[in-house]
């Protein structure tokens, strides 16, 4: 008999249920018989705005050297975050995306007879790099749509090595606020990572914000993960880092891939770092979008998540059929079911002022349909 080679992988492996980003405007295009022009994407959390000059000037510019390799080391931006945070260079990971640093934690600490704990509604990547590791996934049950930090805490057994947190949280837009996170971390064994994911950190208001990367200093057992994914608008272009104790760091560097990100998302992410004028102006927008998304569900009589990130989770009832009738009218969400445990709601990037009319207005058809 031929032997599939599928029953070669580990069985933790084929157990997994794939990630699945949201629909491509091209994907609905092609199935719907749409115009692409006259779509709109609010499924993944990317910024409306596009990109600043300043980023845009650098990746011009970088595009002259792109027949070669990339700097391995990332030594310009390193510098540039090194700056920024007050850290050694020495503790900075770069990824291609924050998903790929976390990756490298799962890589480089965890593996069979391994356990990670993280929180229901959490971010699905958490679950699918413990599991692809081997690892055994500690579930703790959320508490008001967020992290229990004080259950989280308690469900750290002897085989547990990576705590996984989201501040604030994707899909749900909760938030722990920075005193019950330095609690959280005076109470975790020093021996267990705790990874912090701030990939929507820019997007907090100013007395929210926390200075998470002096904690480092004090929790040496903490990685800080962000992107330039959202608040810079570099989706595309899939660039992020960690921030960790130099030892931990050095870990991670050793099983991250050589090259693992581009010279244009280098020099991109390296422009994008300093131009907080656009970070400001993304952020202010957002808010503003964020009250707009907020409005037009009260007046649809529709329950939401308060969010500080940049979308709105919005209990829309019978949420896999609303999805289906929000793409027949060009409109593209996230269902926020299956491991995620939120059937009934939507998840919903926040636009531009006229793509939120457009949601709005389609949600609103959508509903009494």
């Amino acid at each position: 008999m031929l032997i599939d080679p599928c029953e070669l992988s580990p069985s933790y492996v084929r157990s997994i249920a794939p990630y699945q980003p949201g629909k491509p405007i091209s994907e609905l295009a092609r199935e719907m018989g749409l115009d692409p022009a006259g779509i709109v994407k609010l499924a993944s959390n990317e910024n409306p705005r596009g990109i600043g000059p300043r980023t845009r000037a650098a990746i011009d510019a970088a595009l002259a050297e792109v027949a070669r390799y990339p700097d391995g080391n990332g030594f310009e931006l390193k510098q540039a975050l090194s700056r920024r945070y007050g850290v050694d260079m020495g503790s900075i990971v770069l990824g291609n995306g924050s998903n790929d640093v976390l990756e490298l934690v799962a890589l480089a600490f965890l593996g069979p007879g391994r356990a990670a704990v993280y929180s229901q509604h959490a971010f699905a990547v958490y679950p699918l790099a413990t599991q692809a590791r081997g690892a055994r996934g500690i579930v703790v049950r959320a508490k008001n749509y967020g992290h229990d930090l004080e259950a989280m805490a308690k469900a750290v057994d002897d085989e547990t090595y990576v705590i996984w947190v989201a501040n604030p949280n994707n899909p749900t837009g909760t938030f722990a606020r920075p005193d019950e996170m330095e609690a959280f971390l005076r109470r975790v064994p020093e021996r267990v990572l705790v990874v912090l994911d701030e990939a929507y950190n820019e997007y907090l208001p100013g007395e929210l914000r926390g200075d998470s990367v002096k904690w480092l200093k004090r929790h040496p057992n903490l990685v800080i993960t962000r992107t330039f994914s959202k608040a810079y608008g570099l989706a595309g272009l899939r660039v992020g880092y960690a921030l960790a104790h130099g030892s931990v760091a050095d870990i991670m560097n050793r099983v991250r891939q050589p090259f693992n990100v581009n010279s244009i998302a280098l020099a991109a992410a390296s422009a994008a770092l300093d131009d907080m004028e656009f970070v400001a102006r993304s952020y202010a927008e957002n808010l503003q979008g964020l009250r707009q998304l907020e409005e037009g569900a009260r007046k649809l009589g529709l329950d939401f998540i308060p969010s500080y990130g940049n979308f709105l989770t919005i209990n829309v009832g019978r949420a896999g059929e609303v999805y289906k009738r929000l793409l027949r009218r060009g409109v593209i969400v996230r269902p926020v079911g299956g491991a995620y445990e939120l059937p009934e709601h939507l998840r919903v990037t926040i636009g531009t002022q006229p793509e939120n009319e457009r949601f709005l207005a389609a949600l609103g058809a959508s509903l009494k349909e």
